[in-house]
Formats: C-alpha cells, sequence, structure tokens
C-alpha cells in the first residue's frame, strides 16, 4: 500500500470540507400546540397535543405530529368521540420577514379514525403524522410550517370546531 505525502492528505480533507460547508444547511424549527376537548357524556376529557416542524435539508419539508392523552386516567366511556377530525399541514413563505404567509404545499389527513379507535396515542409514527409535500428551498423568503386542525364532537350538537395551531419559527437564508 502506498502512503500519501501528508500535504496530499491534508489538502484532500481540506477539499471535502469546502464542499460540506458549500452545501445547503441542514435546519429544523418547532413549535409545539396543545388544546383539551371536553366531550358530552362520560368520555374522558382528552388533551391533544401538536409539534409543527418546518426543515430544510436541500428541499423544504413541513409536518405536524400529534398525540393525545385522557386527563383523567379513567376511561368511562370509550364510544365514538368524534364525527370527524381533520389536519391541514401547509408550507407556506414570506417574501419579508414580518410579510404575509403564502401557502406552498398542503395536505390534509383524516384523522377520525385514529382518534376514535385510541383515547390515547404517544407515539411517533407515520400514522399520527401529517406532512405536506416538500418543495424547492430558496433561502431568499423565510419559511414556516403551520396547521390547522378541525373536529367535530360527537353528540354535542356544536358542529365543526377549527383550532389553528402554533406555526413554527421562520427559516432563511
Amino acid at each position: 500500500m502506498r502512503k500519501l505525502p501528508h500535504a496530499v492528505a491534508t489538502g484532500g480533507a481540506a477539499a471535502v470540507a469546502l464542499v460540506a460547508l458549500a452545501a445547503a444547511p441542514a435546519s429544523a424549527a418547532t413549535a409545539d400546540s396543545q388544546f383539551d376537548v371536553i366531550f358530552p357524556g362520560k368520555k374522558p376529557q382528552t388533551t391533544y397535543y401538536v409539534q409543527n416542524t418546518a426543515g430544510n435539508s436541500g428541499s423544504m419539508t413541513g409536518k405536524s405530529v400529534m398525540h393525545w392523552q385522557i386527563v383523567d386516567d379513567q376511561v368511562v366511556d370509550n364510544s365514538r368521540r368524534f364525527t370527524s377530525f381533520k389536519i391541514t399541514t401547509r408550507i407556506e413563505e414570506r417574501l419579508t420577514r414580518a410579510g404575509e404567509d403564502h401557502v406552498v404545499t398542503s395536505r390534509t389527513c383524516d384523522w377520525t379514525k385514529l382518534v376514535n379507535d385510541n383515547y390515547s396515542w404517544n407515539l411517533l409514527e407515520d400514522a399520527n403524522t401529517c406532512a405536506a409535500p416538500p418543495t424547492v428551498y430558496d433561502g431568499e423568503v423565510w419559511w414556516s410550517t403551520d396547521s390547522t386542525i378541525v373536529y367535530d364532537v360527537e353528540g354535542d350538537g356544536r358542529g365543526p370546531i377549527t383550532k389553528e395551531l402554533t406555526g413554527s419559527p421562520l427559516i432563511h437564508g
């Protein structure tokens, strides 16, 4: 095996470092939201937690991950809680830091069956992750991920309720 002179080996390492520095930096920004739902009858009150994450790893990504748990550790009624439960995750851009959000991509996930079949959920899986389609990252604009949940509680007579959740911090550069 032939040994390389020290200068050649060092120069090669420097070239690899320069290529790594020239690549788009990976970054992510996350925000958390939570809300309680009080159900009619003897169904347990439940807290829902949503994490919105905007990410840049060469392309712009956005996802919402939700988990939930009953407030009182006693399930009296485990019947259907929602007639519908949907989340819409959006990747948004702003032309200036204080500018107006513009939706670039979005996806709506129907989690009605998931939340009805599981009165608590603490796992991080595809089933409780709603990801908007990725898009081309442009470092000249400011990016974020936002989400909205629309749910209708079974038997409460109030109709659909909309929750605007906290969007991720802005990513730029």
